[in-house]
């Protein structure tokens, strides 16, 4: 079968997929699953992800070896399988339900994956490769019995050449094993790396084994094995460097760089030397104008085909003196979500390139210019899509067990020295295999002192590899006052650090506001977020609140880029601005993107509705701290004995600052109930203000309005459900609250509003 797979900024590209020898479409079943994307529909176990994998490096003749390959998994000393145990659909996870075969991997085992293909032709002295897109985390390929090759990193691509081991013109066996200890000393992420060996909280589900395009590729002897590009608007041009297999020093590789169909630039240079291809006029690639050129390399026999961008980061300062982030010389604040780059069906592969390009698109469409990526470097088509689309990313290092952060004011210890050196041959590798795209602007070595050790030599390493890009140490904690940025987290936020005159302050994570959409979650039972919320139009009132500090950040205190936690949910956090099935917006898409420009509606005026008297004055509620009757929350159940007193509620040394307490309360609940006599014109627009260092219930007239946990430390409004909304009428209505304390110093106010517009 021969398709085109990518037209416009890349030439037509045709490719061949390699059939599996006795596998069929109906050996493949997706695994059971709690929820899937839009995408899983979409995907055709005869040819999964069938785009040309590295759009940087392009030749028009390959072989994609996705598809149905045979797998066992057997004990570490046993020996390779002569038979196997079934079918996995390559190359998502073997954990994932796009496998189809959805089981976790001990660390004593090992994974053996089998399938069969044909040979290339071959002219006289050309090569055949065998290309990974990764493999999670130790892999060892066999082709024909004969070992072509080892490689260990859960990131990187990996390429073998398997020329010498082929049978021409027949059935070639390719065998692949992997060992992935998660839990090991191996870089890893987010990936279950909690104490107990489960995903839950901040850890989700392992990705073991091939989770990347595996492609053959028939190469001249002499060909080109990789390029290096690098804008460089100072000097006017792009630095190029070709390194290349089998040619002699003295060969000069062709190199044409276009504007659409115009001819840009075009020079001769010596093989393996960088040299500048001069674009003095270069036209600038930006999140507001992603412009891209396209490269055609020659060298012998061998074309390749390329893009890039010009572009340039750096620091500055602007006009109070305030050292600012700078793209391609002018001021950028940079504002984006956290990206785990996570797939309920997929888990660290993304269903279909379709799907991998819906989040960049998704993020654009909300209004952001960053995006960082956390704790994952993603595949080639990836970058692509955010080169192409316009989204700059802050790329993470993924962490492993390298060192031991050991105080707020030190730097971390090396752990083992086997992390250590598995870490930084890892970082290394994603700093050369990523380097050309020009979406990426910042490397983060360090996230919240996981890992973290040698950070001042680690940073000058990083340096000396990419000066291109800025470098943030450490994002969060154990700042070592070396990088490009100094960041802080804080949750919900935002905040700023202390400015600095020769680093830019930045926000590195902060928001993490809940909201569970039912139907659409991976645990209903154990969804979180940081802040939880009760609907839409509450979790945009409070984000667009957040935002709205972040920008008096950026004018008053130096803030230069905000990153809010996050894209989408994953498994049990809910604290996405999309359902972890990207089935969802939980957000108003307009408002939220108007806001990440700095267009917010001013802060809504609250109006208390239902109240006695001046409303300055406080609440005055009936209670009680002995336990009621089970219809106290009802319309007529009899209150008159509880005794009344004004809110809050609390304890005597409250601690929030914005807590007034008027009433003690130093039981473990308390029950309120008051009247509100609401006019038609009071009917719309309720919502309910309430600060709650407590776990509280409130009702309308027997009826659910909201339930919040212990979490508001100061007065947030809260969406009433459509119930309890529908409940409320012109005329008398009771309020019931109950609290429960959850901490020593607890603190309940609740007050029906009337939301208004200034």
């Amino acid at each position: 079968m021969r398709l085109k797979i990518l037209t416009g900024l890349l030439p037509v590209l045709w490719f061949c997929l390699a059939p599996v020898t006795g596998a069929k479409a109906q050996d493949w079943r997706p695994g059971t699953n709690r929820i899937f994307t839009p995408w899983a529909a979409k995907v055709d176990p005869r040819h999964p992800l069938p785009e040309y994998p590295r759009p940087q490096l392009v030749r028009p003749d390959w072989v994609n070896l996705n598809g149905l390959w045979d797998y066992r998994v057997l004990p570490m000393a046993d020996p390779a399988p002569t038979q196997y145990e079934g079918k996995i659909l390559v190359p998502y996870p073997f954990e994932s339900a796009l496998s189809g075969v959805t089981r976790s991997l001990t660390n004593n085992v090992r994974l053996w994956y089998h399938r069969t293909f044909a040979a290339p032709r071959t002219r006289a002295g050309e090569r055949v490769l065998l290309h990974f897109g990764a493999v999670d985390w130790e892999a060892k390929a066999f082709v024909n019995g004969q070992a072509v090759g080892e490689h260990r990193g859960g990131y990187d691509g990996f390429t073998l050449d398997i020329t010498a081991a082929l049978h021409p013109g027949g059935d070639n066996d390719l065998v692949v094993a992997v060992f992935d200890p998660t839990n090991g000393y191996q870089p890893k992420g987010k990936q279950n790396i909690n104490k107990f060996g489960k995903p839950g909280g901040i850890a989700y589900t392992a990705t073991s084994g091939i989770w990347q395009t595996v492609w053959l590729e028939t190469v001249p002897a002499t060909h080109i094995v990789s390029l290096r590009l690098t804008p460089d608007l100072a000097a006017g041009g792009l630095r190029v460097q070709v390194t290349a297999a089998g040619a002699d020093p003295a060969e000069l590789v062709s190199v044409e760089a276009r504007a659409g169909q115009e001819l840009a630039a075009r020079t001769n240079a010596p093989v393996g030397r960088e040299f500048l291809l001069p674009l003095p006029h270069a036209h600038l690639w930006s999140p507001e104008d992603p412009f891209l050129y396209t490269l055609k390399v020659r060298l012998g026999k061998d074309t390749v085909t390329s893009y890039f961008g010009m572009r340039e980061i750096a620091l500055g300062k602007d006009d109070k003196g305030v050292t600012r982030i700078k793209l391609n010389g002018q001021i950028s604040f940079q504002a984006g979500p956290l990206d785990q780059g996570f797939w309920p069906d997929g888990i660290y592969t993304a269903p279909t390139d379709e799907a991998l390009r819906f989040d960049i698109a998704e993020m654009k469409k909300l209004g952001f210019n960053m995006v960082r990526k956390h704790l994952k470097v993603e595949p080639e088509r990836w970058f692509y899509w955010c080169d192409k689309l316009g989204l700059l990313v802050w790329q993470d290092i993924p962490n492993g067990d390298g060192g031991k952060a050991v105080s707020k004011d030190h730097d971390g210890v090396v752990n083992t020295e086997i992390g250590a050196a598995e870490f930084e041959a890892e970082m290394q590798a994603h700093l050369v295999e990523r380097h050309n795209h020009p979406c990426i602007v910042v490397w983060t070595i360090f996230n919240e002192g996981w890992g973290q050790y040698d950070t001042p030599r680690i940073t000058a390493k990083v340096i000396a590899l990419d000066h291109s890009r800025l470098i943030n140490s450490t994002s969060g904690w154990h700042d070592q006052k070396v990088g490009d940025l100094v960041d802080a987290h804080s949750y919900p936020g935002p905040d700023v650090p202390k400015m600095e005159p020769a680093r830019a302050a930045v926000l590195g994570e902060f928001g993490g506001l809940g909201l569970k959409v039912d139907g659409h979650v991976w645990v209903p039972t154990n969804a979180w977020g940081y802040r939880a919320t009760t609907g839409k139009r509450e979790l945009t009132r409070n984000y667009l609140a957040l935002w709205r500090k972040v920008w008096q950040l950026q004018a008053e205190a130096g803030l230069c880029a905000a990153v809010y936690t996050q894209l989408t949910d994953v498994e049990t956090e809910c604290n996405g601005l999309l359902t972890y099935d990207r089935r969802v917006e939980k957000v108003d898409v307009a408002a939220v993107a108007a806001a990440h420009h700095g267009k917010i509606p001013p802060v809504p005026e609250f109006v208390i509705v239902a109240h006695p008297g001046a409303t300055n004055e406080p609440l005055v509620w009936r209670y009680t701290t002995a336990e009621p009757p089970a219809n106290w929350r009802e319309t007529a159940f009899d209150d008159q004995p509880w005794p009344t007193a004004p809110a809050g509620f609390g304890a005597a040394a409250p601690t929030a600052a914005a807590a007034a307490v008027r009433t003690t309360w130093d039981t473990s609940d308390v029950w309120l109930r008051r009247e509100a006599v609401l006019g038609k014109q009071e009917l719309r627009h309720l919502a309910l203000r309430v600060m709650n260092l407590a776990d509280v219930e409130i009702y309308f007239n027997g009826v659910l309005a909201v339930k919040s946990a212990a979490q508001n430390a100061s007065y947030e409004s809260l969406d009433i459900s459509p119930a309890a909304e529908h409940a409320l009428h012109a005329g008398r209505n009771v309020v019931a609250v109950h609290a429960r304390q959850a901490k020593p110093a607890h603190f309940v106010d609740v007050e029906l509003v009337q939301e208004r517009q200034r």
